[in-house]
């Protein structure tokens, strides 16, 4: 084990974090040909066509967890075709930060099936910004990364007034995308907004195998403005509101009737205060509300309801500014988080009384944290050295459920406190078209709602109960990133990755003394922290420009993650690949992709995983630009999965096949 690790640590250490693919953004800062920074992150561009205009998109009108899919990091764990879960790093939701432009929002579903991702729409946004590890602790203290949404909004220009329609259709599930915008900006004010509705059947699996309870039907409407007081102040808002009925998961024995979410912010920026390069401030408010039910099951042995609700106030100021060869960020952030959920179970025979509980307590969390980082630039290399503190309090605010964990915990607390730490160090050179990484992290993370407080969550994949355990202590993790990249007129290419160590790791373990609560399932599960566990992350990228208009990219990626006895963790992907050949000219787009994935080797049964086979997914798209009436109109085609392949990945929960061959349809109008 000791000479595995080592070998593990001398291969990260030589691996990169710097460099340029399909898909990604790497962005330099220079002043007088010298180097100041090179950001360790990903830039997704989203864009449905309409107030960003066309950005080369295969499908443009796809959902926000396809255009995730395309970052390098990040994979989504699937229990349907709706609200895809992110994980950055080999690391799930728990352990990341994800944000819609700065704000925290937590979902309400105890089984992780409403993720902060499924309560945007493309129309919103403009980018994903992906950061890895504790290079995105501005964000908030995470263990894997962060990913922040960042909204669309026309900003003040002299655009005037300005329209756009999108339409989208595929066969597969019969997807019916319809959407609209409008937009009014001049130099000191603008306003604009969107709407957007999805509906879809059950999809087909390759082989005509149809999925049932894969259907979805959404709605998503957004309203933002800004007033510019002077050259540098301004005052912005945003309303967001979004729904989901009728959502099928078909890898879980329950669906959702509701999923709602109405997000709202209010912003103000100054560009020049004092020392400040820049000084903004948010205020910000979201309550989600989440349904499970069963009723559209058949067979089922007893009908369930489990209704949850989420509610998060918050706010975050940061200050930025330059002296000398320093450039400084620091960050106040905080919220306060009420998550409540219940479960009630009615009986066949009607003379039985109905089975009430609470699965989250009413749990009560305020969080506040600070974050400073320093640049110090050089003549041809940078160094980056960030730290974020954070202490959070919880309290049960409920009695009967505190009641219900102290049968397990008889001398739980009310409330308790957690301080948490992390520091990062990250230094890049640039010598010619040779770019050097690396980098240093410690970083903690408290338990989640579940881990910490959950009573009798039914996990459908290991098919078992699970408990949370209050008395967790934090999980921790040291990283190291290192790498090495070559960019060169034409041509890139690169390697990265990286080690995390992660004391404390928080899991589920089976404790046989507990009787399960779900009928069938086969034990009971209680949080509980192991030694310390391993996950180690390498890929290779490369880019290559063949003539004008015509680029190929590729990306080769594998990643393992153990525990301290050997035990692999679950949902670690195997060796995976993708490779694309685009065509962009003179309004034209073409691209060929081939996405694929060895045969799942390091799995765990005993988190539900089996070996799922190798696979390789062919899938093509064109598209032109055209004028009409003086503005463009955007389209595009294209066929997925071209060979009809039956498959599923290790992020498919209980090995549900994904989508046969799909054709799409995207249009987009932009009228200015």
């Amino acid at each position: 084990m000791k000479v595995r690790m080592g070998l593990l640590c001398f291969l990260a250490c030589l691996l990169i974090t710097s460099f340029r693919v399909s898909g990604q953004k790497l962005t330099f800062h220079k002043q007088k040909d010298t180097i100041l920074t090179v950001y360790l992150d990903e830039v997704v561009l989203i864009s449905a066509g309409g107030q960003s205009g066309d950005r080369g998109q295969a499908k443009p009108l796809s959902s926000i967890d396809e255009y995730l899919t395309s970052a390098q990091n990040v994979n989504m764990v699937k229990r349907g075709a709706y609200a895809w879960e992110p994980t950055l790093n080999s690391m799930s939701s728990e352990r990341l930060s994800v944000t819609i432009d700065g704000m925290r929002i937590f979902g309400a579903c105890t089984d992780r099936m409403d993720p902060v991702t499924s309560y945007i729409d493309v129309s919103n946004l403009s980018e994903a910004h992906i950061v890895s590890g504790q290079q995105g602790a501005e964000y908030g203290a995470g263990i894997g990364g962060a990913i922040d949404l960042k909204l669309d909004k026309p900003d003040f220009r002299k655009d005037g007034f300005t329209i756009s329609l999108e339409n989208g259709f595929e066969t597969n599930n019969e997807l019916k995308i319809i959407g609209a915008g409008a937009n009014f900006s001049e130099d000191h004010y603008y306003i604009g907004g969107d709407i957007s509705y999805r509906k879809a059947e059950n999809y087909v699996a390759g082989g005509s195998e149809e999925i049932n309870f894969s259907q979805y039907e959404k709605y998503n409407i957004a309203v933002n403005g800004g007033y510019k007081f002077n050259q540098g102040n301004r005052l912005t808002a945003t309303l967001i509101y979004d729904e989901a009925r009728d959502v099928g998961y078909p890898a879980l024995p329950m669906d959702v009737s509701l999923a709602r979410a109405v997000i709202t912010s209010l912003g103000y920026k100054e560009e020049t205060a004092g020392i400040f390069g820049s000084w903004e401030s948010k205020l910000y408010y979201n309550t989600i509300t989440h349904v499970m039910d069963d009723s559209r099951r058949p067979d089922v042995p007893v009908r369930m309801d489990m209704p949850g609700w989420s509610d998060t106030y918050g706010f975050y100021s940061r200050a930025n500014f330059k002296t000398g060869n320093h450039r400084f960020l620091f960050k106040w952030d905080g919220f306060y988080n009420k998550s409540l959920a219940e479960m009630t179970m009615y009986p066949v025979n009607p003379r039985e009384a109905t089975m009430f509980m609470l699965t989250w307590p009413d749990v009560r969390t305020l969080n506040t944290g600070l974050y400073a980082e320093d640049v110090i630039r050089f003549k041809e290399s940078s160094l980056k050295i960030s730290a974020r503190v954070t202490a959070q309090g919880d309290r049960i605010a409920d009695e009967s459920g505190l009641n219900s964990l102290r049968i397990f915990y008889p001398d739980m607390k009310v409330s308790q406190m957690r301080f948490l730490s992390g520091i990062s160090t990250q230094y890049n050179r640039q010598l010619r078209s040779f770019q050097l990484s690396f980098g240093l992290a410690y970083g903690t993370r408290a338990p989640s709602v579940s881990e910490a407080y959950g009573f009798y969550l039914f996990n459908s994949s290991d098919n078992h109960d699970y408990v949370g355990n209050p008395g967790l202590k934090n999980e921790r993790s040291m990283e190291v990133n290192a790498g090495f990249s070559i960019t060169k007129p034409g041509f890139s290419m690169g390697l990265k990755g990286n080690l995390f160590r992660m004391p404390d790791y928080i899991i589920g373990e089976v404790n046989p003394s507990l009787s399960t609560m779900t009928i069938g399932a086969d034990g009971v599960k209680m949080y509980t922290n192991l030694k310390y566990a391993d996950i180690v992350n390498l890929s290779f990228n490369g880019e290559y420009k063949l003539w004008p208009g015509l680029t190929w990219s590729g990306t080769v990626s594998w990643h393992r993650g153990t525990d301290n006895q050997n035990r692999d963790l679950p949902l670690i992907s195997p060796l995976a690949y993708q490779s694309f050949l685009k065509y962009r000219a003179k309004g034209f787009y073409g691209e060929l992709s081939v996405r694929g994935a060895g045969k799942q080797v390091d799995f765990n049964p005993e988190f539900g995983e089996d070996q799922t086979p190798a696979y390789t997914i062919f899938s093509m798209a064109l598209g032109k630009t055209f004028d009409m009436f003086g503005n463009p109109l955007y389209t595009r085609a294209g066929i997925e999965n071209i060979f009809d392949r039956h498959y599923s990945t290790y992020t498919d929960w209980n090995n549900i096949p994904r989508m046969g061959r799909n054709l799409f349809f995207n249009i987009s109008y932009k009228i200015n």
